[in-house]
């Protein structure tokens, strides 16, 4: 299940939803927004997405995951709209028979969601903003503009 989400992501519902008995691990990952990026005071930040084509690759990013490594499970959910610091952006769950692969595939899945889906965020600094980016493409240094 990946998911586009407007409203707050509720990590607890979405860990209770994967457990079964068969399940010796569970893995989860929490992306939240951080107070600084790339140098730079972050005083928010706005996510939009295609919402279709963010639903389908999110979709094919899970199927991946669940041929390539031993798991039972994988879920995802990614916020979009307006979030302050310290909101839960995106949330990774993978249960397994074993640790190994459920680390694996939650890692697996964050690093292609990041790649792949089309979701764009805008940085708002206390001096400027990033403008639209691709999360993969936000960059690592502070752009001059801002400097």
């Amino acid at each position: 299940m990946f998911r586009i989400e407007e409203s707050a992501i509720d990590a607890a519902a979405l860990a209770r939803a994967l457990e079964q008995t068969s399940a010796g691990a569970c893995v989860t990952f929490e992306g939240r927004v951080r107070d600084s990026n790339v140098g730079c005071s972050v005083a928010r930040l706005d996510y939009q997405a295609y919402a279709s084509l963010a639903q389908a690759e999110g979709e094919r990013i899970l199927a991946e995951a669940r041929e390539k490594f031993p798991i039972l499970d994988a879920r995802c959910v990614h916020r979009v709209g307006a979030l302050a610091i310290g909101d839960l952006a995106v949330w990774v769950g993978v249960t397994a028979a074993h640790r190994d692969g459920a680390f694996a595939a939650c890692r697996y899945v964050i690093d292609e969601v990041k790649k792949r889906v089309p979701i764009w965020k805008n940085e708002h600094y206390a001096d400027g903003e990033s403008g639209w980016l691709h999360p993969d493409d936000v960059p690592v240094a502070a752009p001059d503009s801002l400097v």
